[in-house]
Parts: C-alpha cells; structure tokens; sequence
C-alpha cells in the first residue's frame, strides 16, 4: 500500500489522487477516548481501517512538576514524583531520594538497601500487573486481568502496613524509611511471596499459548534494537527487541549487584516480546524479593536509615512532645540546612524503563533545576511513525504494550 500523508489537517479530508472517493478520514484518538489510556491525543489519517500518518499531541494533564520543584526543599519534592508513574510510585520516591543522597554524599547502611530492594521490586510486579492485564483486556480477554488485579491490591497492603499509603505512597526519607518493617509487614511480604506465583503462573497460561492472543500480538509494533536505540528507549519495551540493558545491570544501585536474577530479553520487539518480557520480568523480581528477605535477616535489627541527624526526620511522637524536636522537623522541611553547590544524575531502573533525576543544586533551599527523565515521555515518541501502516485495532494494542502512564508523559 503506498499511500503516505506528509502533513496532516484536522477535520479537512484529504484526497489520494484527486478522487474524493478515495479521501482519507481524518480522525481523533482522544484526548478523552477511553482507548488512549490516558489523557492524550493522536490524530490520525486512516484508510478505512488502516493508518496511514498520524500526529502525536500532549500536554493536557501537564502540571509543571519540575517548575514546581524549583521552589520546593527537598522533602517536599516527593510527594510531587508520587504523581509520574502511579502504578509504582515507591519507585519514584526511592530514586528521588537516592538523588539527594548522592548530592549530601550519604552512605545508607545495608539494611536500609536491602528494604528499599523490596520495595521497589514489589512495586515493579504491581506495575507489570497492570500493564499486561489491560493488554489482556485490549485483545478481548478480561478474565486474566481479573486473576492477578487482587494480587496488586495484596501488595498495596504491603505499602499500607509500611508507609500508611497504598497508591501515591510518599514512601521513605533522606536516608532511609520513616520507620522499620513491622512483624505484619515481613509476614504479608512472605505470604505474597507463596500466593502470587500460582497466579501469574495461571495468568501465563491463559496467554501464553493462547491462539488469539498470540495472532493479535504476535508480529504486531515489531521494532528493530537499532530503532529503539535511536529513539532512546529502555525498560521492557527496549529489551524486547534483544537489547540487554537494564539500569540495576548496568550502573547498580541499593546492592543490586549483590543479586542473583536475570535480564528477560526478547528477539522481535514486537507487542507479544513486551508482553512475555513484562511476565518474565515478574519471576525476577520474586527471585530478588526473596534474597533480599534473606540478606536482611543478617543485618542488625532496627537499622532503617543512614546517621544523618541534620536530613532526616525526627519520630513524629518527639515533635509533638519535645521542642528541639519541633524545631529540627521545620528546619528540615523548610530546607535550612546547609547544602553543596553540585551538579548529580541519578537512575533508577523503573517499571517502564530508565527513571532518571538530573539535578542542579545552587545550594539553596530548593534545587536550581531538576529535569525528571521520564521514560513515558521518551518511549512515547515513537507511538505515530510505529502506526503508520498499521491496522486502527493493532494500533490501540500497540499502546498498551507501551503502559504510557500519563502522568509520567506530561510531568
């Protein structure tokens, strides 16, 4: 088919070889199309049900996020990264927070590493749920989404019994956690770890080997690693095309080195490669959870963050009651503290891809910029020359493979 539109017009038609017969219908996927995933927009060019050009456009949930943060101290910047990619937030407040740490040259003690470790990669499965359970949902098949969405609302009880939040968490300090790990939390850690693999492992069999999913997905979006490379993607999308890259990997962070897992990678690219990566990707992150419950317990009890008296919190039950207390607490949360003028970037491997935190510090209260590499944002940019050519239907499955997660598109 070699019909190719250069520019594109909303709402006027336009005509393949002066026959209005043949004009191409130009037509808007969202902003509010329950089929965009979030709130964004694609304006394409289709010949009945294929595309033929299309045009990305964003910006309607943007919040000025990183502006924001330019008058904002350090702890008040984390509830602002809660807001990129809500389906693992934790994994964003951590990165924030490591940031600061390698600014203020903080050392965090082992077990501290090793909860954080949990954590995230608790986090990483919740994320990875989502993402293939709505693909699932996409091609025709909710009963799968259905089996693990309680697995994710189990690991939200996990962040509950942590942090006191489930979904935009706050989660952790400058240094560390705001408190230990109770019995409860180590105890619903252990049980997810016994009750989430005979679901996903039931999960996996509804898709695997499933003939209309794997005709729907199958050879769908493929893309080349030199394509993905040039567009700068990274996360599952990227290492489906075979490319080993991954940031716990590559530049490790929290001890990630000090653990035994894989990196799943795929040989097309393709929307079904996301998809088996994503699930492989869940395995790993059991494999980590467990080993990281069994470094803990070799780390000295009640350690949960670094000595840094003058960035991190004192217990909220001293504040209320003691006035030195109440006095360090403001001077923290107001920024009072003496900082170094440097310039960090620092990444963390995120449900999505490359998170990364790049920031300059003039030593003031707030930092000078902080730009948020949002892996979203740079995987998306690929979504309109990928469609090209495409059927309307692959089109919609193709962005779902991709989980842009609005929040962390728009920032």
């Amino acid at each position: 088919m070699s019909k190719t539109i250069t520019k594109i017009t909303p709402n006027k038609p336009v005509f393949i070889d002066n026959d209005p017969q043949d004009a191409l219908v130009t037509l808007n996927i969202g902003p509010t199309h329950p089929a965009t995933h979030g709130v964004f927009q694609n304006v394409v060019q289709i010949d009945g049900e294929r595309i033929v050009s299309g045009v990305s456009t964003i910006g309607y949930i943007h919040r000025a996020f990183e502006k924001i943060a330019e008058h904002r101290p350090f702890y008040q910047i984390t509830p602002l990264t809660d807001r990129l990619n809500y389906c693992s937030s934790p994994i964003n407040n951590m990165g924030w927070h490591m940031t600061v740490e390698k600014l203020l040259e903080i050392e965090i003690p082992k077990r501290v590493q090793y909860m954080r470790v949990i954590v995230m990669e608790l986090a990483r499965i919740a994320d990875h749920i989502i993402c293939n359970g709505i693909l699932g949902v996409d091609t025709g098949a909710f009963s799968g989404f259905l089996y693990v969405m309680q697995e994710r609302e189990f690991i939200y009880e996990i962040f509950e019994e942590i942090c006191g939040a489930r979904l935009t968490t706050n989660i952790g300090r400058i240094g560390g956690f705001e408190r230990d790990f109770n019995a409860i939390a180590f105890q619903k850690i252990e049980a997810f770890l016994e009750r989430f693999p005979p679901v996903l492992k039931e999960f996996e069999e509804l898709f695997v080997r499933n003939r209309i999913f794997i005709e729907r997905t199958s050879g769908v979006a493929a893309v080349t690693p030199e394509e993905a490379l040039s567009y700068s993607w990274s996360g599952p999308i990227l290492r489906a095309t075979g490319v080993d890259y991954d940031v716990r990997v590559v530049s490790p962070y929290c001890s990630y080195e000090e653990f035994d897992f894989d990196v799943p990678v795929g040989t097309t690219g393709d929307v079904y490669d996301r998809f088996m990566v994503r699930n492989a990707e869940m395995w790993q992150s059991l494999r980590i959870i467990e080993q990281a419950l069994r470094k803990i317990e070799k780390e000295p009890v009640g350690v949960f963050h670094a000595d840094v008296p003058a960035f991190y919190l004192p217990p909220k039950e001293q504040v209320y009651t003691n006035m030195e207390a109440l006095i360090y607490h403001f001077k923290i949360v107001m920024g009072e503290w003496e900082t170094p003028q440097s310039e960090v970037y620092h990444s963390v491997e995120g449900a999505n891809g490359e998170l990364g935190f790049y920031l300059i510090h003039d030593g003031g209260r707030s930092p000078y910029r902080l730009h948020f590499r949002r892996p979203s944002f740079v995987n998306y940019q690929m979504f309109a020359p990928m469609s090209s050519g495409m059927l309307l239907s692959d089109a919609i499955i193709n962005m779902s493979s991709l989980n842009v997660i609005a929040g962390e598109l728009d920032a």
